[in-house]
């Protein structure tokens, strides 16, 4: 198992940072360093199932089956992997899957005086080209979520 950490300091308070980053339309603009065209299908509330969707090089929407594992208001949100959707169909149980579930992305804030840290935290069997991926395109994600969040 190992573990991903990324953050950023935002100028804006902690509500508003929720919002650019969880909102249908602003969260449609700051994944885009992941895929263009991400998005999410579901509610955030603890407990509900959601579907984090993009167009794979054949344009069908793919990505992965989640579960919000916990949620408090404006502080954190915890999002437990638990297997992959194809061409709209989900995969929980096959041998790809197995190394992915399980895996976590964990989103705290802290503010002080209207400027938010915004902490990203992701556990898991992270394989390394991922990891590599993983490291160029969070900057570019957060920076993002960053001017939307401070307009």
């Amino acid at each position: 198992m190992n573990k991903l950490n990324f953050s950023i300091v935002i100028n804006a308070p902690k509500e508003q940072v929720w919002h650019s980053m969880l909102d249908d339309e602003s969260y449609r603009i700051w994944t885009e360093p992941f895929a263009k065209g991400s998005h999410f299908v579901g509610e955030w509330s603890e407990g509900s199932k959601m579907h984090f969707l993009g167009p794979d090089p054949e344009g069908n929407m793919s990505g992965m089956v989640s579960r919000i594992k916990e949620i408090r208001e404006y502080e954190y949100v915890s999002i437990e992997h638990i297997g992959f959707v194809n061409n709209g169909v989900e995969d929980t149980t096959s041998d790809a899957v197995k190394d992915w579930v399980g895996a976590m992305e964990n989103y705290s804030m802290k503010e002080m005086n209207n400027v938010t840290e915004l902490i990203v935290e992701l556990i898991g069997n992270i394989p390394d080209e991922f990891s590599e991926m993983f490291k160029d395109m969070w900057p570019n994600a957060l920076n993002k979520l960053k001017e939307l969040a401070e307009k």
